[in-house]
């Protein structure tokens, strides 16, 4: 039964959530109209070197040669050409076996990507990668599968969030970044649409949602702040590989912002994760023991806190460590010291991640448990301990 003091804190109750969807509403809308500052045109710049054209194709049949005496044949295809089959117009053209570090093993029958030789004839191509849509579509099914037969509504609202941050990503981050936009802007504004979109539609409308949403946001803030100052104050520069040094060539884009745009969408999942399960936290808890005060209950709530941000840091850097595992080890092995290591570009640039992103995390935990507690708190006292 409810308690008998449930109507002086009813006027409370609807102040608090009166408050906290003002906030939330006002968030939105400044995104929305973020978004729409931002958004790209529809035409992209054109690249200044531009890569070659990709076309798809077959591997017909294979005709290898012996190697000379001066070339191993280890690592790649040997020697010899490979007769393929262009998707595109079914012309059949020879190519020589791919062969060098990272080149593709290829077989007959197999689905390939071919490139035109830079500065060769024309009509002479190159095998540079395999097709993976057909293994990828059923990897991709296996998953959606799987997490709709265990998570049910909850993992169809998943999927429903996972194809709403796609959307964000490659609709609006990536082309208006491309576009010439400042790229922390770009990941603050797109970060907070996938929160705002993505909490809600997986945990549903509710306070515990909508405080989550609000401790994700102001977390975002700071963690992007913390990463602009961290890149500027360290002199990264952003490029430490073919790929990002190509980014910058073909498209002019200012890496180091690059990179603070990186820390800011990479933080948004584990922020997600941290302010959904301690507001979750302090909501079971208020209802579990109602007689609990702020302070029982924020000491509560943050304690697990603690514990969570203590696992996820080790999560978050031994995910930036195995995403970039072979530059690591080339790294490491070229430098003859830790010292030396550890102060190159590269590693200083994956500890800033690591630092700027727990940075953040630890942020989240007070500020969300703060706000979890007081809303809780109130609606218990407002409905009163269940019988």
């Amino acid at each position: 039964m409810g308690g008998s003091h449930a109507h002086p804190h009813a006027a409370e109750t609807r102040r608090m959530r009166s408050i906290a969807w003002v906030v939330v509403t006002a968030l939105a809308l400044l995104t929305l109209g973020a978004v729409v500052w931002l958004w790209p045109g529809d035409e992209r710049p054109a690249p200044t070197n531009p890569a070659a054209e990709e076309q798809t194709a077959r591997v017909v049949a294979l005709h290898p040669e012996p190697c000379p005496a001066d070339i191993t044949e280890e690592g790649g295809n040997g020697c010899g050409t490979a007769t393929v089959e262009l998707t595109e117009d079914g012309q059949t053209v020879v190519v020589d076996l791919p062969n060098g570090p990272g080149a593709p093993r290829i077989a007959a029958g197999d689905d390939v990507v071919v490139i035109a030789i830079p500065g060769a004839e024309e009509g002479q191509y190159g095998v540079v990668d395999h097709q993976r849509s057909t293994g990828l579509w059923v990897l991709g099914l296996a998953f959606v599968l799987t997490l709709l037969a265990f998570g049910r509504w909850r993992g169809l609202s998943a999927l429903a969030g996972l194809a709403v941050t796609f959307v964000v990503l490659f609709f609006f981050v990536v082309p208006a970044i491309l576009g010439g936009e400042s790229p922390m802007l770009v990941a603050l504004v797109g970060s907070a649409a996938i929160t705002l979109t993505v909490l809600y539609l997986t945990h549903g409308v509710t306070m515990t949602s909508t405080v989550a949403v609000i401790g994700t946001l102001v977390s975002l803030a700071l963690t992007g702040i913390l990463a602009a100052v961290s890149v500027n104050a360290l002199s990264l520069s952003g490029i430490t590989d073919d790929i990002s040094a190509s980014v910058s060539d073909r498209y002019g884009i200012t890496m180091s912002g690059l990179l603070v745009a990186s820390i800011v969408i990479g933080s948004v999942g584990v922020l997600d994760d941290v302010t959904v399960t301690q507001s979750s936290i302090v909501s079971e808890l208020a209802r579990a023991n109602p007689s609990y005060g702020f302070r029982h209950l924020y000491s509560a709530a943050s304690r697990i806190g603690r514990s969570h941000i203590a696992s996820v840091v080790n999560t978050i850097v031994l995910a930036y460590a195995g995403a970039s595992l072979p530059l690591l080890i080339l790294v490491a092995a070229d430098n003859p010291s830790i010292g030396d290591v550890v102060t190159t570009q590269f590693i200083s640039q994956e500890i800033v991640r690591s630092i700027v992103a727990t940075l953040g995390l630890i942020a989240a935990v007070p500020l969300t448990t703060a706000l979890a507690e007081y809303s809780a708190r109130a609606r218990v006292v407002a409905v009163g301990p269940s019988a």
